[in-house]
């Protein structure tokens, strides 16, 4: 399943300013250019849109880097699918009576998602060593939230429909066994 940028009838291209960064962001912009440039997840591209990067601080003190897509989703078609609602897992979960549990987070989760072929200029950010267009779903993509709970979901379809897994976002929660033997076959 690959993540499809879809623009409104009346969409139309722009682009802004490279944001200036500080000494210590644009070392971090390096580690991730040459992180992302080496695994295949971004490559160099031209594209007639392009938004800026900046960096924010996390509570560890570390940085994150952010793409500017504020104007790409004012333009973008809105996907309404549903998240799970916590009650309705909670009482999926309670009514199990399951002893054992497996909870899993899925590592790198959107960046297991492809943008469609063909739409990856649409995501192209700028910085000061020019363009970038990745080729996987990052963080802060507008609905890359549904894309991602719909791919995860239609993998796992069966396991939920038998109520052995719960799925929110990309957190996956595994239970409803009464012994440890049980329980091995499901995860397994």
């Amino acid at each position: 399943m690959d993540h499809a940028i879809e623009l409104v009838p009346d969409a139309h291209n722009f682009s802004t300013n490279v944001y200036p960064l500080a000494p210590v962001e644009q070392k971090q912009l390096d580690k991730f250019l040459d992180e992302n440039l080496k695994i295949q997840c971004i490559c160099p591209l031209k594209s007639p849109m392009a938004p800026p990067v900046f960096f924010i601080k996390k509570k560890d003190g570390s940085l994150h880097l952010v793409q500017a897509y504020q104007k790409l989703h004012a333009m973008t078609v809105k996907n309404a699918y549903p998240l799970p609602l916590i009650p309705d897992i909670l009482n999926k979960v309670s009514k199990a009576k399951a002893k054992y549990f497996t909870k899993l987070d899925v590592h790198w989760g959107y960046k297991n998602v492809c943008i469609k072929e063909g739409d990856e200029w649409k995501a192209t950010f700028w910085m000061n060593q020019g363009l970038i267009k990745p080729l996987v779903m990052f963080f802060g993509f507008m609905n890359s939230l549904a894309t991602f709970e719909t791919m995860i979901n239609h993998i796992f379809k069966e396991l939920i429909h038998e109520g052995v897994v719960t799925i929110y976002m990309d957190d996956i929660l595994f239970f409803r066994s009464q012994t440890k033997e049980q329980h091995c076959g499901i995860v397994v």
